[in-house]
């Protein structure tokens, strides 16, 4: 299991475009293999970076709306937000080397 937090339409304000550092959001689903493939990657660059990027969670299942409002068409989807602004954008399940690499310049 993750150690990621699970964040939801009442909470992505706070969790995600209020966040004082910039926060990687996962859009997953239970029932895909590359979406928990890449969790452990993900879990592991929270715990290296652990204060200058989090990791949250959204369940494209469970959250369709911010699925939609986010553009989400194929999962694993993951954007990263920083002061309220989507910076940048990974599809699909990378290596943990390919994920930071394109998170350089961001944390």
């Amino acid at each position: 299991m993750s150690a990621a937090t699970t964040v939801t339409e009442s909470t992505f304000t706070s969790e995600v475009l209020q966040s004082d550092v910039p926060v990687l959001v996962d859009f997953w689903a239970e029932w895909c293999g590359p979406c928990r493939a890449v969790a452990p990657v993900l879990d592991q660059i929270a715990s290296e970076h652990e204060g200058s990027i989090r990791i949250v969670k959204v369940n494209v299942d469970e959250q369709p709306n911010l699925a939609a409002q986010y553009r989400i068409t194929s999962i694993p989807a993951m954007k990263v937000f920083k002061n309220g602004e989507e910076v940048t954008e990974i599809i699909g399940a990378m290596p943990k080397p390919a994920i930071e690499e394109r998170l350089s310049g961001i944390i």
